[in-house]
Formats: structure tokens, sequence, C-alpha cells
């Protein structure tokens, strides 16, 4: 079994009133990645991903490049702990 790690990451730009959540979810659901995806006040959406490495960096590249609708000038990726949570969900 790969070893698990956690990043959370901030996502700027035009995120928050395109389904970037929603889209999301449902690529972390795909991919098996646990953890959360939020809006935050200032208009960044910040997501906390766990998994095996390979699969917690592609899940990054597909919300920062991939996701339709929206456009992520920049993001900010920092080292997390896995949460025992077994799913991912919107906050």
């Amino acid at each position: 079994m790969a070893e698990r790690i956690a990043k959370r990451v901030i996502f700027s730009g035009h995120v928050q009133g395109v389904f970037f959540r929603r889209q999301t979810k449902d690529a972390a659901d795909s991919a098996g990645i646990t953890g959360w995806v939020r809006n935050l006040p200032d208009g960044t959406v910040e997501a906390l991903f766990c998994g095996d490495e390979q699969s917690v960096f592609r899940l990054i590249d597909f919300c920062a490049n991939e996701l339709r609708r929206s456009d992520v000038t920049s993001y900010m990726v920092n080292d997390a702990e896995c949460t025992q949570a077994k799913d991912f969900t919107i906050q």
C-alpha cells in the first residue's frame, strides 16, 4: 500500500461560483482522495487532499489547470496532516 500524504492548497483566481468545489469533489472521489474543499471569505478556495502522492499531485494539477469555467491564477501548496475522514466533502 502506498504511503499517504496530505496537502493543504489555496487556489486563487476566478474559483467561486463556477462549480469548483463540486468538480473537485467529483475528481477526488474518482481518485480515492479523502479530505475536503471550501470557499473562503476572501474569494479563494481551500482544499485538503489526502491520498497517495501521485494521486494528490495529479488532483492539484487538475484543479489548477483543467476545471471547467474556473480560472486559477495562482495556488499555494503546504504539507498537512491526513484526517481520519473516509471520504471527500464539500464544506
